[in-house]
């Protein structure tokens, strides 16, 4: 008996690389999983290589229109998901200066869009206890060369985990964990920004600032 022994389980991205991987495990404790990729050829091999409890889709996350057809097979064939590995993405580099709007868009569009609504799409297949896992990276925190892209969107996988919709209850929360005891205002921020844009800030670099009435330091 498998730990995961009648488990319903997507990975994205589950062709290769890490994804293939984890399916490999999830398949072999019993798991039926679902793994997505884009090229028929890897997405066949990997079928292949997992060899048993695995079905293949071939779509792209980066389009919603894959995301919801994969989404339909789920529900039509299982009726439920368990395991959601949001693992799919793609990692190119370019240095600041040499950036084009489609090298970012190529990144974003697989790594922050097709993350999001791979999970948000999920939930009315999710039932309480399942599992939701996101896959970032090191860079979120962690500066690089020639990767400030990439990073940002691992940074902002981190986001959407830490955060995940707060509500007005959560706002209220927030708002009573600050030491000055409210939101900030749009211009408070902005006069920070003005004072690392000047020459009053000619000292300072390599450093956060944290504009938030005392959230994270007190």
């Amino acid at each position: 008996m498998g730990k995961l022994e009648g488990k319903i389980a997507l990975v994205t991205g589950g062709n290769s690389g890490i994804g293939l991987a984890t399916a490999k495990r999830f398949a072999s404790e019993d798991a039926h999983v679902f793994i997505t990729g884009r090229r028929d050829g890897e997405l066949a091999a990997a079928l292949k290589e997992i060899g048993k409890n695995v079905t293949g889709v071939q779509g792209d996350v980066s389009k919603l229109g894959d995301i919801d057809r994969l989404f339909s097979q789920i529900k039509r064939e299982k009726g439920r998901l368990d395991i959601v590995f949001a693992n799919a993405g793609v990692a190119k580099y370019a240095s600041l200066g040499d950036i084009t709007e489609e090298f970012y868009d190529s990144i974003f569009d697989i790594n922050v869009k097709g993350l999001l609504f791979t999970v948000q799409k999920a939930l009315p297949l999710l039932p309480d206890g399942a599992s939701i896992i996101l896959n970032a990276s090191i860079v979120a925190s962690k500066g690089l060369p020639s990767i400030s892209v990439y990073s940002a969107t691992k940074a902002a996988v981190r986001s959407f985990a830490r955060t995940c919709e707060a509500d007005e209850q959560s706002r209220a929360m927030i708002k009573s964990m600050v030491p000055l005891g409210r939101f900030g205002a749009s211009d408070e921020i902005a006069k920070a920004v003005v004072f690392l844009a000047s020459d009053d800030s000619s000292y300072v670099t390599g450093t956060e600032l944290f504009a938030d009435g005392g959230f994270a330091q007190v």
